[in-house]
């Protein structure tokens, strides 16, 4: 069914859904080579009209992938909550916008099981910048597996202590860095350069000697293949959270060799090692703008859409942490800092609404129109929107994937100004262990100095 706006003597004829949505897109590098981008601002803006005229239960009842041809779709539709719909079944697009506005937490969390990846696409299409931050903050989704995370006031730390190598005494050097100025309470979770059994495991077993012995409540992810994980925990290795990239599409998982199944299977395995001490949510995903679209996997639909869908395989699963990797893949499909300060805002309202524990590495590639400013605007931006965590990567330089994030003193920057705390459990053993005072600040020496001496013994 075609959908009509006009603006003065002009009509704009929209010929189904998915392009209504893609027209409504704010501009961005991948729908312009997708060849599905509005052509034009006055195009873009009439799509947004028609698209919050639009009732939410259409968009439930037109799937822009068919039930018959996408895993993705059939998730999505089957585990969609009516009781939690009803709520807003009656509403448009524009008029679920306004009753998101003044919504309180509680509602919020009421409705989100009801709240679909298309759903929340669109509405986002349609609102500021301020709208997306003002309803992401009051949106609260609090997991747990050594510790707590997600609740109000607080912003984890993954402590990214990646290696080109996979050097364990680097990798050490790191950790304990990091953990000096106070990250670390997200996960110590490292991108391996190997994916074999024998450096994950080298790398399990450090993670968890260190945890163990300095008394950390924290948790641990090497950043393998799903595959790999469930070989690890067949070995018998000391797995915390499984890891695996996905994306709003069945075509867009096979890209990254994984299926539905696939995850149940390592969802089931790490679940029965119950090694959280406060929760169980055992899961960690990474997704981005662009994944499904440098697969040939997007089937015509534009690449936010997408990866709110990839929200929905997430969700299936309780995970402890989700993070869209917001500028890693390129200006190929986010260009310049506006269009990654946007893709970030929106990734970030999409997951919270739908009850996904999302985080965001905040972060651009070298050869992309953007700079550390862009993400300092960012960063901050997410602090004041409710950001359940980021990036810690010393330098805020990768030097093994080759990007650009956020670093060690960012996250005390953002503490300072808007008065973040740590998870809680993670923020008393820094006092406990004199690095921090009971508000959390920092203290000078001591401490700090003993935990980085403490690394070759560590390593060892």
């Amino acid at each position: 069914m075609p959908y009509r706006h006009t603006v003065g003597p002009r009509t704009h004829v929209f010929a189904d859904l998915a392009t209504l949505m893609a027209k409504a897109t704010p501009i961005r590098s991948g729908d312009c080579l997708a060849g599905i981008a509005a052509e034009s601002a006055e195009e873009n803006m009439a799509a947004r009209w028609c698209l919050a005229e639009v009732p939410l239960k259409d968009i439930l009842a037109r799937p822009l992938i068919g039930y018959e041809d996408d895993d993705v779709t059939r998730l999505i539709l089957d585990d969609h909550d009516e009781a939690a719909f009803s709520e807003i079944t009656s509403l448009t697009v524009g008029d679920f916008r306004e009753f998101l506005l003044t919504a309180s937490s509680e509602t919020l969390a009421r409705i989100a099981p009801g709240v679909t990846p298309e759903i929340a696409a669109a509405v986002s299409k349609i609102m500021r910048n301020q709208d997306l931050i003002l309803v992401a903050r009051k949106c609260r989704v609090v997991t747990k597996f050594r510790n707590t995370i997600g609740l109000p006031g607080t912003l984890a730390v993954r402590l990214q202590p990646n290696h080109p190598t996979d050097d364990l005494a680097g990798v050490t050097a790191s950790i304990l860095d990091g953990l000096s100025y106070g990250c670390g309470d997200a996960v110590i979770g490292i991108n391996p350069v190997s994916d074999s059994i024998q450096t994950m495991a080298g790398l399990l077993r450090l993670f968890d000697g260190i945890i163990a012995r300095l008394e950390i409540p924290t948790q641990a992810c090497v950043l393998t293949h799903v595959t790999t994980t469930l070989d690890a925990m067949n070995r018998g290795l000391p797995v915390d959270l499984v890891f695996q990239s996905i994306a709003g599409t069945q075509r867009a998982n096979a890209s990254f060799g994984v299926t539905l199944p696939i995850l149940q299977e390592a969802h089931e395995a790490a679940l029965a090692l119950k090694r959280g001490t406060l929760g169980d949510n055992v899961m960690y995903f990474e997704t981005g703008q662009g994944s499904a679209l440098s697969a040939d996997a997007h089937h015509g639909i534009d690449q936010q859409t997408l990866e709110a869908r990839a929200y929905a395989v997430a969700r299936r699963y309780r995970p402890l942490l989700v993070n869209t990797v917001v500028g890693f893949i390129g200006p190929e499909y986010l260009y310049n800092g506006k269009e990654i300060i946007r893709a970030g805002l929106e990734d970030h309202f999409c997951g919270k609404l739908m009850g996904v524990p999302l985080g965001v590495d905040v972060c651009y590639t070298n050869h992309a129109e953007a700079d550390q400013d862009d993400m300092d605007t960012l960063l901050t931006l997410l602090g004041a929107a409710g950001c359940t965590y980021v990036m810690g990567i010393p330098g805020a330089d990768d030097v093994m994937l080759n990007y650009q994030s956020t670093s060690f003193h960012d996250q005390l920057y953002i503490r300072e100004v808007l008065g973040l705390k740590r998870a809680p459990e993670f923020e008393e053993w820094l006092a406990r262990i004199g690095l921090t005072d009971s508000a959390g600040t920092l203290l000078p020496g001591g401490a700090a100095a003993r935990l980085l001496t403490a690394a070759p013994d560590l390593a060892a």
